[in-house]
């Protein structure tokens, strides 16, 4: 593409110190676009974080049911109403997705709304169970009347472009997978890495790195973990670790929970793993199962979500539909069995899901726009 970049103000309910994949995603686009002399100004909510150029906080409240979420005030901060914007990006369909949808229908600027989660897939975990369904129609509600609103939507898959056609929505939909920052991502030693966790040199590794949230449904993994040959290690946090690390005695499986990782860790963790295994029927891209993919690390994961696209079955992981337990083993057995082809298929493409690739996509859009 030739000429300037447009300005791209772009507004995220999640962002750092918050760390999943939509925070991952946001700050990468931003830090990208700045590197080949673009601006895109970040709206986020106001934490425990120190905001580096162009990223700009809102105040904001914990969200009281679900732990790292914020609430922030609607409100754009007057040094991104100032900038000379060309496109307004919302990441979220609530508070500052709100205000982005605001000041681009103020300013008559193109709109695009990223679909990243699917609200009403947590509607489990936030309410009583007679009231999951209203809750359920009112977020699905809620999205079809947001998204309609966008010039453009982009989804970080097919699977997910599909899902927001069956909402409803009747505005563009394109998927643009987030891309994967493969400078980062990457084989690498990981001597040191073992030997800080303490983990054996000598046994198969199979592990999760993300949120421990009920919804990912990781319990799975320890059922399937019972007599298999390998140890399970679990990277993060979230409300179901104690849970899970009950569980795991129970079920006397070598479970190993590291915690919270940084980031300049999680190479490490993923090429020291002979499998990723990826229990979790929500997810709109799976970014971690790429990450993993980009570190020559193969996936056995549920066929459900974003997972049934994400995942190669047979060329960079394999497969088990949801809810057997048995089929999960199965899953992570033949993907260590078949790692060293699996792990080879998966190097091969990291240029296929990188972020500069998915970065290109997007100045295609938003110049279209």
């Amino acid at each position: 593409m030739t000429g300037e970049l447009p300005t791209v103000a772009a507004f995220t309910d999640s962002y750092l110190p918050t760390v999943n994949g939509v925070t991952y995603t946001v700050s990468t686009w931003h830090e990208r676009w700045r590197s080949r002399g673009g601006e895109m100004p970040v709206v986020y909510p106001r934490a425990d974080y120190d905001a580096g150029p162009a990223e700009h906080a809102v105040p904001s409240l914990p969200f009281p049911f679900y732990e790292g979420y914020r609430m922030a005030l609607p409100r754009t901060p007057s040094a991104v109403a100032d900038l000379d914007v060309d496109v307004v990006h919302a990441h979220t369909p609530f508070g500052l997705g709100l205000a982005g949808l605001r000041f681009a229908r103020k300013h008559d600027l193109p709109f695009v709304a990223s679909y990243h989660t699917p609200t009403a897939e947590y509607a489990n975990y936030v309410v009583p169970d007679a009231a999951t369904g209203v809750v359920r129609r009112a977020s699905e509600g809620w999205e079809r009347w947001f998204l309609d609103h966008a010039d453009l939507v982009l989804t970080p898959s097919e699977r997910t472009r599909d899902h927001v056609w069956d909402l409803g929505v009747d505005a563009p939909v394109e998927p643009l997978p987030n891309g994967v920052d493969v400078q980062t991502f990457r084989p690498v030693d990981t001597a040191d890495f073992r030997a800080r966790h303490d983990l054996p040199e000598d046994e198969l590794l199979v592990g999760y790195t993300g949120r421990h949230g009920y919804e990912k449904c990781l319990s799975d993994l320890l059922a399937a973990a019972e007599g298999l040959d390998a140890t399970v290690v679990f990277g993060g946090d979230g409300p179901a670790r104690g849970d899970l690390e009950a569980e795991a005695r129970e079920r006397d499986v070598d479970a190993r929970f590291l915690g919270f990782l940084d980031r300049e860790e999680l190479p490490a963790f993923y090429a020291a793993l002979d499998a990723f295994a990826f229990p979790s029927p929500v997810e709109t891209e799976g970014l971690v199962a790429l990450e993993a993919n980009a570190c020559g690390t193969p996936v056995a994961g549920v066929n459900a979500g974003a997972l049934a696209e994400t995942i190669d079955d047979g060329e960079t992981g394999y497969h088990y539909e949801r809810g057997d337990v048995d089929g999960f083993r199965a899953a992570i057995e033949r993907t260590l069995d078949e790692r060293e082809r699996l792990a080879q298929n998966c190097l091969s493409r990291r240029e296929q899901i990188s972020v500069e690739r998915a970065i290109d996509e997007l100045e295609e859009l938003y110049r279209d726009l």
